[in-house]
């Protein structure tokens, strides 16, 4: 039996399952793409709340006025130095404030509620818990509490 005749530019193959394969590809890239910018990465509104009194606490205990005041509602800010001054006095009395957790938000509007569990550096067993009020405030969340 004679071999058949191919023409000479032909490698033997066709491009069809390599173009298939690479159209599956795209379209799965695709989709994921599609499906993580409709979801997002968006942090749960209620942890937003919680890193508002965090990151208030934080800048309190860097004696950070200006950080302060931006997780801080308008009407609890306060002077600078009244605010620095109570918090030297604090921190010699009790020691730095850590906060332990925050539980119990709830989210009604642009106010939220939830309870700040903290202890103080010189007595790290006795927690404090303090109900709080949080507002939204130049679309950001703040501690709207007076300082305990």
């Amino acid at each position: 039996m004679a071999p058949k005749d191919e023409p000479a530019d032909s490698v033997g193959s066709t491009p069809w399952p390599f173009l298939i394969a690479l159209t599956i590809i795209v379209i799965v890239i695709g989709g994921i793409a599609v499906v993580r910018w409709l979801d997002g990465d968006d942090i749960p509104e209620v942890d937003v709340v919680a890193q508002a009194a965090i990151a208030q606490n934080d800048a309190l205990q860097r004696a950070d006025f200006a950080d302060y005041a931006t997780y801080t509602c308008a009407a609890e800010v306060g002077e600078e130095s009244k605010v620095l001054d109570a918090q030297q006095r604090s921190v010699a009395i009790d020691g730095q404030r850590y906060i332990d957790g925050i539980s119990g938000v709830t989210i009604d509007g642009d106010t939220a509620t939830g309870t700040v569990t903290y202890h103080f550096d010189k007595t790290p067993d006795d927690k404090v818990d303090i109900p709080t009020t949080f507002v939204r405030e130049d679309g950001r969340w703040k501690v709207c509490t007076p300082a305990q």
